[in-house]
């Protein structure tokens, strides 16, 4: 199961970090479904998911840094669903992006349950 984690950890961080350098280039009008999200927070959301990036892989490097990993996962799982709920308000017909989120947030979710329950890292 470790072994499991750490393969989603990381996918999840590579994910993470090329869809912040991904919001860097394009702007939050460039998904329809996410025109509501003010620029300031686009702004926010691009730090937050680089933070998040380097908190799924520190525990690599310290495990007493263990703690940071599902907290990342979880707020990486957060901000999908709320991609999510910004498509359904949104009324678009199109769901593949719906469809990705949620696959992204149950990646997120098993991750945080995995190292929050099953195998956390420890110091």
């Amino acid at each position: 199961m470790n072994v499991l984690l750490w393969i989603f950890q990381i996918l999840l961080a590579l994910h993470t970090f090329m869809g912040a350098i991904w919001k860097t280039t394009n702007p939050e009008r460039a998904v329809s479904s996410l025109k509501a999200i003010p620029h300031g927070v686009w702004l926010v959301l691009i730090v937050v998911e680089l933070l998040c990036s380097l908190g799924l892989v520190l525990p690599a490097f310290n495990k007493r840094l263990g703690i940071f990993a599902p907290v990342a996962a979880s707020i990486i799982a957060a901000e999908m669903l709320m991609f999510c709920v910004f498509h359904l308000f949104s009324g678009s017909p199109e769901y593949g992006h719906l469809i990705y989120w949620l696959v992204v947030a149950v990646i997120g979710a098993f991750i945080a349950y995995g190292r929050f329950a099953l195998k956390p890292l420890k110091s």
